[in-house]
């Protein structure tokens, strides 16, 4: 029996994620389609891409270069919008079947939420959205019949090893990374790295920001309330594991003591795939795990005094509200200005924890207490780096 073609958008199709999950449709043209390609102002890649895959509709959310993407794609079919409201509206597109969530950082809350609120499965790429409003997203994705498939390999790896099993049976989740760029850095040294050394991420090609929160390491700790929320456990039974190899993508532990680990190569095509398949898994021409070829497979306990981004995370998860909200928006902004050169590696913490310190937490937050704690938050923390910088 011929399977249906599945209708897909890519929110943030210009990252890599977003590049990989294209990758990824061209081999199973019988199988996918792209309804639509959104991008923030990527205008030279956006273009490119309708070229190569000609989408219904493509969405650049910089205005200002509308123009000129219109100019480039002048014979294409694709009917070509601008503006972050037609990216909210493009999520809830009645054609689509699946919506890959690739934006990156905060701007990917509100076209999420359109998506789910429409009904649409989501194949989710983006953190930052959980961290900053997971139990709103959660019940809203319960109250929709809405699966979300996580792309991240962590917590695809977890949401693989639950599959099939009970989930009241699931004890503890073990989170692995590979320990970042800075891993065999001295603490000592921390305060002298740059953005350059930062971003030479050992194992993953990403992003900019997320890499630096990999050499932080407070992309385990926004996983870690990531994974609170997609699988409904504590942080207290949440372990980061420190796993150099990036072979063991995350691990489960069982009431029974049992352990189920999901092992593969370091390529993000393969939970993309498994996202974009679910519930089938469709096979793959990427390379395989060769297990002649593994030395061995090392963990070790992160080093919470060297990276304590890790540790505030951690707080904040325990304590809710809207306190990973902040965290998450006071984390955008130190990341940005330590990429703009304007504070030292070991000032992204240190700020963290001052707005931390001075946040007024709202429980049991609505959609717009959210948006208002995000925006103040990333002023308040844009003044204390102005202090800093100078």
């Amino acid at each position: 029996m011929k399977k249906k073609i599945k209708n897909i958008i890519i929110l943030g199709s210009t990252g890599s994620i977003g590049e990989n999950t294209l990758d990824v449709v061209a081999k199973y043209p019988d199988r996918f389609k792209i309804r639509a390609l959104t991008a923030g102002s990527n205008d030279k890649l956006l273009s490119e891409q309708i070229k190569r895959v000609n989408p219904d509709i493509a969405v650049l959310a910089d205005g200002s270069k509308l123009s000129k993407l219109k100019d480039k794609v002048k014979r294409a079919k694709t009917e070509i919008l601008s503006g972050e409201e037609q990216i909210i509206d493009i999520a809830r597109d009645k054609k689509a079947d699946l919506v890959v969530v690739a934006i990156s950082g905060s701007k990917a809350l509100l076209p999420l939420i359109a998506a789910i609120e429409s009904k649409k499965d989501i194949a989710l790429a983006n953190k930052e959205s959980l961290v900053m409003a997971g139990e709103i997203i959660m019940n809203k994705a319960k109250k929709n019949k809405v699966k979300i498939i996580p792309i991240d390999s962590e917590h695809s790896a977890i949401f693989q090893c639950l599959y099939g099993n009970h989930r009241g049976a699931l004890a503890k989740i073990y989170i692995t990374g590979s320990g970042g760029a800075l891993d065999k850095v001295p603490k000592s040294k921390l305060n002298k790295v740059l953005p350059d050394k930062a971003l030479s991420h050992p194992k993953w090609k990403m992003g900019q920001k997320i890499t630096v929160d990999s050499a932080t390491l407070m992309n385990k700790g926004l996983e870690v309330i990531e994974a609170m929320h997609l699988f409904g456990i504590s942080p207290d039974n949440i372990e980061i594991l420190i796993h150099p190899e990036a072979i063991v993508h995350s691990m489960i532990e069982f009431v029974d003591g049992t352990i189920l680990a999901q092992l593969a190569i370091t390529d993000m095509r393969v939970p993309i795939q498994y996202a974009l398949g679910f519930p089938e898994r469709l096979p793959s021409k990427l390379p395989k795990l060769d297990f002649f070829k593994i030395d061995s497979l090392t963990f070790k306990r992160p080093n919470f005094k060297k990276f304590p981004s890790l540790k505030l995370a951690y707080q904040v998860a325990k304590k809710g509200n809207t306190y990973p909200c902040a965290l998450n928006a006071a984390d955008e902004e130190v990341v940005n200005a330590f990429l703009r050169r304007k504070i030292s590696l070991t000032d992204i913490p240190k700020i963290i924890r001052r707005i931390l310190l001075q946040h007024r937490p709202i429980k049991n937050p609505k959609l717009s207490d959210i948006l208002k704690v995000n925006d103040s938050t990333k002023e308040l923390t844009k003044e204390l780096i102005e202090k800093i910088g100078g």
